[in-house]
């Protein structure tokens, strides 16, 4: 038996996938425990879950409003990932000294993790949520990359004491990468990545919802911009609720801010949703292209509307299209009109289904968590037949 400890952020999207994959570990007999903000922690892994607790930088999910471009990339790392790693790394310190993992799977985005896991020589493998990263966005721009490679490098000198000198985005333990081919495309990546496809395991309820509403008569669609884009979305959910006034079909809106008010009466607002129950029970998704929420819907093969908004969106609307799965809308000019004519044309035509369902087989036949689990568990094994320094 092994012991795993998970460096997430405090991100629903990148914990969700941690969960599925410590899962599987739990179930072959391993000791998961977690490294993070221990309110969501909870909420998703459990309440039994053994968490560690780490600081969350002042403001902490307090984007400003219409950052883009090198605007926003300087934002992710100068007011997110840089400061979040700060904040958490003390937690993620006692969490080693206290847990004695054998193995660190560490998120991409929670930099503290795969720093000082190295820094202590012990075996870690980075969980890459998405496949922005993977396809190396800034290969086109060496300035850019070298700022980024100082930011880490301050980081190291100030959480790891120095030691260390790999990426803490892309461990030379292994990589995990919850997408395939069929979505990621042809695109090069660096060796030690593993295509493991999305890693779903069973998720706590957090909310009831009225199942009852449903009508299998009727195409329902899930319309979701995810749990950070409450203001920025408030524009595109009214429209989106619009175009189901047009539409032969009904919808359910996910309306974490409560930013909508009449609505169609086709259109079911709720300010969260089952949303991995409810996918096997609509016929499409209109989405911010989130990885995640990408994923789980090509899962179940149910085309996609996306609406990509920042950061690693735009490239995951473009797999989708490229795939021949969704089409993309874009967000910044919401059109009742234009959505509901996308809506209408992927309930319409079996092409989208159909490639839809093709890339949701290729995620079935990667493994998932239990290819996950596996890569883990093969890793901690070897670290248990070595010596310990």
């Amino acid at each position: 038996m092994a012991r795993f400890l998970f460096v997430v952020p405090p991100l629903v999207g990148h914990v969700n996938p941690a969960v599925g994959v410590a899962a599987g570990l739990a179930a072959r007999g391993h000791e998961v425990a977690w490294a993070g903000h221990e309110e969501l922690l909870w909420q998703l892994a459990g309440p039994d879950a053994l968490v560690f607790s780490c600081g969350l930088p002042a403001g902490a999910g307090e984007r400003p409003a219409g950052l883009k471009g090198p605007a926003a990339l300087r934002y992710l790392w100068e007011g997110f990932l840089v400061p979040l790693a700060d904040a958490m790394a003390p937690g993620v310190a006692a969490a080693i000294e206290a847990f004695a993992p054998h193995v660190v799977v560490a998120d991409q985005q929670a930099l503290a993790g795969g720093l000082l896991a190295e820094a202590r020589g012990l075996p870690w493998v980075t969980s890459a949520t998405t496949s922005a990263e993977l396809v190396d966005p800034l290969s086109g721009m060496p300035k850019v990359a070298e700022w980024v490679e100082s930011l880490l490098d301050g980081l190291r000198t100030r959480i790891a004491g120095g030691r260390g000198t790999a990426d803490p985005r892309f461990s030379p333990h292994g990589v995990l990468a919850f997408t395939t081919r069929e979505l990621l495309g042809p695109a090069a990546v660096p060796p030690q990545v593993r295509l493991v496809g999305p890693a779903l395991g069973a998720r706590p309820s957090t909310t009831d919802f009225p199942w009852e509403w449903l009508d299998p008569a009727v195409p329902t669609v899930l319309v979701s911009l995810g749990t950070a884009n409450t203001e920025a979305g408030a524009g595109f959910l009214a429209a989106a609720a619009e175009a189901f006034a047009r539409l032969d079909a009904r919808a359910v809106l996910a309306d974490p801010g409560g930013v909508l008010a009449a609505v169609p009466p086709n259109v079911l607002v709720r300010p969260r949703v089952p949303q991995l129950a409810l996918l096997s029970r609509v016929a499409a998704v209109l989405c911010h292209a989130g990885h995640n929420t990408v994923c789980e819907a090509l899962w179940h093969g149910l085309p996609l509307v996306v609406a990509p908004i920042r950061d690693d969106q735009p490239i995951v609307a473009a797999q989708v299209v490229t795939a021949g799965a969704g089409i993309r809308l874009r967000f910044a000019r919401p059109d009742a009109d234009r959505i509901a004519e996308a809506v209408g044309k992927v309930l319409r035509e079996p092409s989208y289904r159909r490639a839809a369902e093709a890339v949701g087989e290729s995620f079935r036949a990667a493994g998932g968590s239990a290819a996950a689990a596996g890569q883990l568990e093969q890793l901690a094994l070897e670290s248990l037949a070595r010596p310990r320094p």
